[in-house]
């Protein structure tokens, strides 16, 4: 088996709408990035790749490439799950935490979930999705964006 963990920030950005987990969450910002801005499943993106030994997901996706301008994290992350598969793993589990003052997590959790295991070919049940705030503290606290942290455990299919 082998185990990789993620991080991820984005600030907040006015005009945009805010994508977490590949479900659109009624806010008043969005994220500020290239593609989508999901911080929660770039942070698992990161979480699979350092997992199967792989770069991050600026390697593959960067955000120099006009092709990935605006475009749905959940596309990416089936990406990431065929890179992972060719290296000769599979996923056993994801579990992610969610940093955020506001919105609220807790109410798309179950969209969010079904999304993700659609996009990484596993049963609901291997993704575990959870949310914190920073309690007023730095960035996060200040509310000037969200961030999300990732594990994600591979198991060996092949010689890996």
């Amino acid at each position: 088996m082998r185990v990789g963990l993620g991080y991820d920030v984005h600030r907040f950005a006015v005009g945009r709408a805010l994508w977490l987990g590949g479900v659109e969450i009624p806010h008043d910002r969005g994220l500020e990035g290239h593609s989508d801005a999901d911080v929660l499943l770039h942070a698992v993106m990161d979480a699979l790749l350092g997992a199967a030994g792989l770069r991050d997901i600026g390697h593959y996706f960067p955000n120099t490439d006009p092709q990935w301008e605006g475009a749905s994290s959940l596309l990416l992350l089936r990406q990431v799950r065929d890179l992972v598969a060719q290296q000769g793993f599979q996923i056993g589990n994801v579990d992610v935490t969610v940093l955020a003052e506001a919105p609220k997590i807790g109410p798309h959790v179950d969209a969010i979930r079904a999304k993700m295991a659609d996009a990484l070919g596993v049963v609901g049940t291997a993704i575990g999705i959870k949310a914190t705030t920073h309690e007023g503290l730095g960035a996060v606290g200040r509310r000037e964006g969200i961030a999300a942290m990732a594990v994600a455990l591979l198991r060996v299919t092949s010689d890996s």
